[in-house]
């Protein structure tokens, strides 16, 4: 029973397509590792239950040698006894004769016996000959199954470790993309456009701010003439600044 069952799992082991349960797992590199171990525990198992097969077969191989040779055997001491009892008979022994024939049917009898046992064991032999060969078999399909695996492991992998930097590329490249208005380059970039903004604002403020204060400074020189004057009126005093006299006039 736990032959067949040993038999029916590595069956089912070397009938496994391997791309159909990729395709179905959700993560498929788990799903190989958990096959691989499968896999090498079904292979191990395998071997051991036929390594008991075959000892078993060797076993009955040899009972069965050991049949064919004792009927051999049992059967030339039935020559043997039948050619003294011949002799003896012939010589007039009748009594010792008879022996000899009685021994002779003796050994007949385990000849028979012996050969009715080896072509009983016969059939066992073959059938269990049949199983080897198909646990060899499959033991071996299971060998290339797990190859299979392996190597499937190893180009999932590096797929993954491709796309993987792939990714990692056109993330980085999208990252310093200053096209990009969402970018931090391009927020940094409006940042600087309004400090460059603001200090030029700051100064045509103080340019502004510079010019007024000339102006007043000039009203302010206006406003101390006005005043000087009309002091110079009130004292009767000539007016500051006044313009000097034409020599026509004299």
């Amino acid at each position: 029973m736990a032959k067949q069952s040993i038999f029916g799992r590595i069956s089912t082991l070397v009938r496994a397509n391997i791309n159909a349960l990729i395709d179905q797992a959700e993560d498929p590199q788990k799903m190989l590792d958990q096959l691989v171990r499968d896999y090498t525990n079904s292979i191990a198992d395998a071997e051991s239950a036929i390594a008991e097969t075959i000892g078993n077969l060797r076993l009955l191989e040899r009972d069965h040698q050991e049949d064919v040779q004792a009927a051999a055997e049992w059967g030339n001491k039935a020559l043997a006894a039948s050619r003294k009892a011949d002799e003896l008979r012939a010589q007039g022994n009748i009594v010792d004769a008879d022996k000899f024939d009685n021994l002779a049917k003796i050994a007949l009898q385990r000849q028979i016996s012996e050969e009715n046992e080896a072509r009983a064991i016969a059939p066992t032999i073959a059938t269990q000959t049949e199983v080897v060969d198909k646990l060899k078999d499959g033991l071996n399909g299971m060998k290339q199954k797990l190859d299979q695996l392996k190597s499937k492991r190893s180009e999932l992998l590096s797929r993954a470790k491709v796309a993987e930097a792939q990714t990692k590329v056109h993330d980085a490249v999208r990252s310093i993309d200053v096209l990009d208005p969402t970018s931090e380059l391009g927020r940094f970039e409006d940042k600087v456009r309004r400090q460059e903004a603001l200090a030029q604002g700051k100064q045509e403020l103080a340019a502004s701010s510079l010019d007024a204060q000339f102006n007043a400074l000039e009203d302010v020189g206006e406003l101390t003439e006005v005043e000087a004057r009309l002091a110079a009126l009130k004292t009767g005093g000539p007016t500051p600044q006044a313009l000097p006299a034409s020599p026509d006039a004299v």
